[in-house]
C-alpha cells in the first residue's frame, strides 16, 4: 500500500475502514510528519499530546473491531483553522492578549468535522486575527511555504495550506473572507473552495446575520476530497438563521466525472486583470491563461469578460463591509488591559478605520453590493464560470509584512494586492481555487479563481473535477522538500 501520508483522504478513509491500516498507525505515520516537518514550517501550533492524540486513535481502533464507524473521517487526523474554536484547545486568531483563550465547546464547523470521526489533533496557524494573505504572528511566528521555505504559505488559511501540501494533514478546513481559502491554496498547488454564502454555518457568533460575509470551507489535494469535506461541513443549522442545505452534495464525491468530459461548451468569462484595474506580477496573468487554454483544448468557449462594474467604486464599498465587519472583533480584544500595544498595526488600522464608520455610509455599501450581485447575475446569463488569478503577486519574502507595490504600482492599503478576492465574497457565490501552473522557475505554484452563480456548489464542483482531469501533470508536483 502506498505510504500512509501520500494517500489522499478517501483512499485512506476507505483503507482504515478495509482495516487495511489502523488508526492507531495513521496517528503515528502523521505524527512523524509533524516531527519532520513542523519545526521549520510552522503550520500547526497548540498541539495535543502524543498520549492523548495516540489515546483517541487506540478509541477509534476499537470502535471499529465493534462495527462501528462514525462516518468517512473515521480516525483521521484534523488540526482546526486557529480562527475556529476547538472545545478544550485556545482559539487564540494568532493574537497575544488571546493565547489562553480556551474554546468551552467547538464551532459548527468542528463539531461536524468530529461527528464524521476526524480526530482534532491542534490548530492550524493563521496572521493575526486573520487579517492579510501572510500567516505570520507574535504569538506562534511565520508559516513558511511548503513548496519554498523562503516566502509565503499565504493566508489566512497558510498553516492549514503548508500542513496539507507536506502531508501533514489529509485533508484541511480554512475560513474566506478576503481570500483566506483562496490564495493560499494557489501558492500551494492545491484546491481551495469559498461556498456560498451560509452553505458552511459560520458559528456559533455573537452576531448571526452580517458576520456571514465571512465563511468557513473545505481544503484538498483534489476536488473529491474537497467535495466530500464540503458536504461534512455544510447544512442547515438553527443557530445560523442564514446557512441552507444542498442535498446533492451527500453523494457528490462518488458521482464526479473521471474525465474532461463534462467541459464541453461550458462557457468560461475571463475577466483577467479587470481590464488593467488589477496590479498583476508578470507571469501570474500567463500562468493563468495557461489553465484556460487546457478548458479551450477540452471544449469549453473561453472569451475575455468586460467586468460588470466600476472596480474602483466596488473596492471603496469593499472597505466599508471590511471594516464594519472587523471592527468590531478587534475592539473586543482591545477592551483587554494592555491589549492595544500588543496588536500589530494592520489591525489597529482596521479597528481606527471602522470608528468613523456611519450607518449612511454602511447602508450605502449595501446597497452598491446589491447593484453589483444584480449586475454579475446578468453576466451569468452569458457564462457558466467567471475566470480571474487567485493571488495577484508570487509568493513573497518570509521577512516582508506585505507588497507594497506591484509591477511598480504602490498598494495604498495592506491588502490591495488581494483585491482579487472580493468579488466572489461580495457577491455570496460559490468560488475554487484551481492549480493554474507554475512561475517560470518552476518554484512557485499559482492558482486561478473559477466562480459560478450564487448556490451552484455541487456544479462548479462537477466542473472543477472535470478540469482536475486536465491538470494531471501539475498535481503530479509535489513540494521539493518531500522527495528530499
Amino acid at each position: 500500500m502506498q505510504a500512509i501520508t501520500q494517500l489522499d483522504a478517501s483512499a485512506l478513509s476507505r483503507a482504515i475502514h478495509a482495516k487495511e491500516v489502523s488508526c492507531v498507525e495513521v496517528m503515528q505515520a502523521y505524527r512523524q510528519q509533524w516531527a519532520r516537518f513542523n519545526p521549520r514550517h510552522n503550520a500547526l501550533v497548540n498541539l495535543r499530546s502524543e498520549q492523548d492524540v495516540l489515546g483517541d486513535a487506540l478509541g477509534a481502533d476499537k470502535a471499529l473491531a465493534a462495527g462501528e464507524s462514525k462516518g468517512w473521517l473515521h480516525g483521521i487526523p484534523q488540526a482546526i483553522k486557529d480562527t475556529s474554536a476547538a472545545q478544550g484547545l485556545p482559539t487564540t486568531v494568532g493574537c497575544r492578549p488571546l493565547a489562553r483563550n480556551v474554546a468551552p465547546r467547538d464551532s459548527y464547523l468542528a463539531a461536524r468535522m468530529k461527528a464524521a470521526g476526524a480526530i482534532v489533533v491542534g490548530k492550524t496557524n493563521v496572521p493575526e486575527f486573520g487579517l492579510g494573505s501572510h500567516t505570520f504572528n507574535e504569538l506562534f511566528g511565520t508559516t513558511r511555504n511548503a513548496w519554498d521555505d523562503a516566502v509565503s504559505a499565504g493566508g489566512s488559511s497558510g498553516g492549514a495550506c503548508a500542513a496539507l501540501a507536506l502531508r501533514m494533514l489529509p485533508v484541511a478546513d480554512g475560513s474566506d473572507f478576503m481570500g483566506s481559502l483562496r490564495n493560499p491554496a494557489a501558492w500551494h498547488n492545491l484546491f481551495g473552495m469559498r461556498p456560498s454564502q451560509g452553505l458552511v454555518p459560520f458559528g456559533p457568533q455573537a452576531e448571526v446575520w452580517l458576520s456571514q460575509l465571512g465563511t468557513e470551507g473545505p481544503l484538498a489535494r483534489n476536488v473529491r476530497d474537497l467535495a466530500r469535506l464540503l458536504a461534512t461541513q455544510s447544512g442547515f443549522e438553527y443557530g445560523a438563521p442564514l446557512s441552507w442545505s444542498e442535498p446533492a452534495l451527500a453523494s457528490l464525491a462518488d458521482q464526479l466525472p473521471e474525465g474532461p468530459e463534462g467541459l464541453k461548451g461550458l462557457r468560461v468569462g475571463w475577466w483577467g486583470d479587470l481590464g488593467g484595474h488589477l496590479a498583476m506580477a508578470p507571469g501570474v496573468v500567463e500562468a493563468c491563461e495557461e489553465g484556460l487554454a487546457r478548458l479551450a483544448h477540452a471544449g469549453a468557449h473561453v472569451a475575455p469578460l468586460k467586468p460588470c462594474f466600476d472596480p474602483e467604486a466596488l473596492w471603496h464599498t469593499w472597505l466599508v463591509w471590511r471594516q464594519a465587519l472587523t471592527a468590531p472583533r478587534i475592539a473586543a480584544v482591545m477592551a483587554m488591559p494592555g491589549a492595544r500595544g500588543l496588536l500589530k498595526p494592520e489591525a489597529l488600522w482596521e479597528h481606527d478605520q471602522g470608528q468613523q464608520l456611519t450607518f449612511a455610509q454602511f447602508d450605502k455599501a449595501s446597497q452598491a453590493r446589491s447593484a453589483f450581485l444584480s449586475a454579475l447575475l446578468k453576466q451569468f446569463e452569458t457564462v457558466d464560470l467567471i475566470a480571474l488569478p487567485a493571488a495577484q503577486v508570487w509568493p513573497f519574502p518570509v521577512a516582508q509584512r506585505w507588497p507594497h507595490a506591484i509591477a511598480g504600482r504602490t498598494m495604498d492599503t495592506y491588502h490591495r494586492w488581494m483585491e482579487a478576492t472580493i468579488y466572489a465574497t461580495l457577491a455570496g457565490a460559490p468560488c475554487i481555487s484551481v492549480p493554474s501552473g507554475f512561475d517560470p522557475s518552476g518554484r512557485w505554484p499559482m492558482g486561478m479563481q473559477l466562480i459560478a452563480k450564487p448556490r451552484a456548489d455541487a456544479q462548479l464542483l462537477r466542473w472543477a473535477a472535470g478540469y482536475e482531469a486536465l491538470i494531471g501533470d501539475w498535481l503530479a508536483r509535489q513540494p521539493p522538500i518531500l522527495t528530499q
